[in-house]
Parts: C-alpha cells; sequence; structure tokens
C-alpha cells in the first residue's frame, strides 16, 4: 500500500460529515494520523447522518489512524484543549485543515438577508473565527518543528454572489487568512493555501438535490468528491515548492491538474469562467 503520509500528524476539523470526513479519510488512506473533530458523538445529535466516533473508524480501515475528538469550535477552551492533546500524544502537528463551520437550513432559502434568520451570521463565529483560532493553537507546533501545512476550505463564494452576505464573508475571511498567515509563517517553512472545493457529493448537497431533482439536473455528475480535496492537499503538503504556492487561494480542480490528480479517474471542471476567480495577494507588507 502506499503511504507517503506515514508518520505525518493531520487535524481536519469539521469532519463527523461531508467535506471534513471525505478530506479526513483521503489523509487516512495515504497512511495520516488524522485528528477528527466535531460535535456529533451519536447518530441523531445532527439533522444528516455522521459522527466523529464513524469518520475516525473510516479514516483506519482506509490505512491510517483516525482519532475522534469531541470539539465544539465555538467554544475556545476546546479547541485549546484539542490541540494540548495533541502536542502530549504526538508531539506534533503537520497538517491542519480548517473545515469547522456553521451552515443554518435557510441558506439556500431565497430572499434578502434580513428576511432570514439572524441565526446564519454564526458562519461567522464558526468557520471563521474557529479557523483562525484552531491556526493559532495549531502554529507554535509547526513553527517550532519548521514545517507543515494550515489549509483553509473555501468556495466560488468568495467572488460571486453565493448564499447571501454571511456565507460570502465567511469565504472571503479565510481566503484573506492563508495570504496573510502565509506572510507571517514564510520563515518557518510552514505553508498556507485557501482551497476553492466545486459542488460536493455530500449528504447535505443530496438532500438538497433530492428536494429538487429537476432545478439539479446533471449537478451530481460534475460535483466533485469530498475525498478529492483530501488528495490534493497531500499532494500539495508534500510539493517540493510548496512554498512557492503558499499564501493563496487556488482553484482546487485547477491544482489538481497541476498534480496530474483525478477524482474517481475523471477531472473535475473548474468554475471560473462561470464564477470568478480568486483574488491574487498584493505583495506589499505592511508592518
Amino acid at each position: 500500500m502506499n503511504q507517503p503520509l506515514k508518520g505525518v500528524v493531520a487535524v481536519v476539523t469539521g469532519a463527523s460529515r461531508g467535506a471534513g470526513k471525505g478530506i479526513a479519510e483521503a489523509l487516512g488512506a495515504e497512511g495520516a494520523t488524522v485528528y477528527v473533530t466535531g460535535r456529533s458523538l451519536k447518530e441523531g445529535d445532527a439533522p444528516l447522518p455522521g459522527t466523529i466516533a464513524g469518520t475516525a473508524d473510516a479514516v483506519t480501515r482506509a490505512g491510517g489512524r483516525g482519532i475522534a475528538v469531541a470539539c465544539d469550535h465555538a467554544r475556545d477552551a476546546d479547541v485549546k484543549a484539542l490541540f494540548e492533546r495533541i502536542a502530549a500524544d504526538q508531539g506534533r502537528v503537520d497538517i491542519l485543515v480548517n473545515n469547522a463551520t456553521f451552515l443554518h437550513d435557510e441558506l439556500i432559502v431565497k430572499g434578502g438577508f434580513w428576511e432570514k434568520s439572524l441565526d446564519l451570521v454564526g458562519i461567522l463565529d464558526v468557520g471563521l473565527r474557529s479557523a483562525y483560532v484552531a491556526s493559532w493553537y495549531a502554529a507554535p507546533l509547526m513553527v517550532k518543528q519548521k514545517n507543515g501545512l494550515i489549509a483553509f476550505t473555501s468556495s466560488f463564494g468568495a467572488s460571486c454572489y453565493m448564499h447571501g452576505p454571511a456565507y460570502g464573508a465567511q469565504k472571503v475571511g479565510v481566503d484573506k487568512f492563508a495570504k496573510d498567515m502565509g506572510v507571517d509563517l514564510k520563515p518557518y517553512n510552514v505553508a498556507t493555501a485557501s482551497i476553492w472545493m466545486g459542488m460536493l457529493r455530500t449528504e447535505r448537497t443530496k438532500r438538497v438535490m433530492d428536494a429538487e431533482p429537476e432545478k439539479y439536473a446533471g449537478f451530481w455528475d460534475i460535483a466533485e468528491t469530498p475525498h478529492f480535496t483530501g488528495h490534493l492537499l497531500s499532494a500539495l503538503y508534500r510539493d517540493p515548492q510548496r512554498a512557492e504556492k503558499s499564501g493563496q487561494v487556488h482553484i482546487g480542480a485547477e491544482l489538481a491538474e497541476t498534480y496530474g490528480l483525478t477524482d474517481e479517474g475523471r477531472q473535475p471542471p473548474s468554475h471560473r469562467p462561470m464564477l470568478g476567480a480568486p483574488t491574487p495577494p498584493h505583495p506589499a507588507v505592511v508592518e
């Protein structure tokens, strides 16, 4: 079994299901030890299926070592305890994937932001602020070992109107985290990246498509598997020139082409022509 990430310690936040679960499984399939975080301890804790233990088991079955850690990313104390445990158990962390987020059921309901629940702003707490906090705790470990990758899962919603202003602000925010954290971490061989994923084959997406099959006809066929981003992040971590790609926002489908990666044998499309492109970081640095 090819395990290029053997000995690598990764953390994937918000990995009970969806993108986080697929990313964790993919890293496990390449041999990594993966700490899986989330709030779902048993089936029924959330409207959609999936638990952190279930994902951790899937990571182990895939060939890695999955470790489930209950963590509410709205609570800084939980995040602090997570990284203290990793430091004690492993003495290192090599990859952090900031994926935990809050997605309200009204997110895709049509209407102005003021017509929807104010609770949608929770994505700025769990999704934006939480990614900063997790990175803040991971960075000292990576700086000490002079190696690491801090990644953020993002989307074309950072460019075009998608699901409203709170969602868009969160995506723009994590993109800027990748750009600015990359400046701070450059001297320590720690890379950062924000990955624009396409539509994903997740439980949530399937529920939406099943509710309106005519509206979403054909979308499932072009959607990415959640595992695709995991294998992409593995390739980026192992890239000898990863420093050159650090501090940037990447369209996942396009970055995969540079690595010769496919998604279950197919090349996912880039939605750049239809949905926009990332804004490159300006080279100016103001201390």
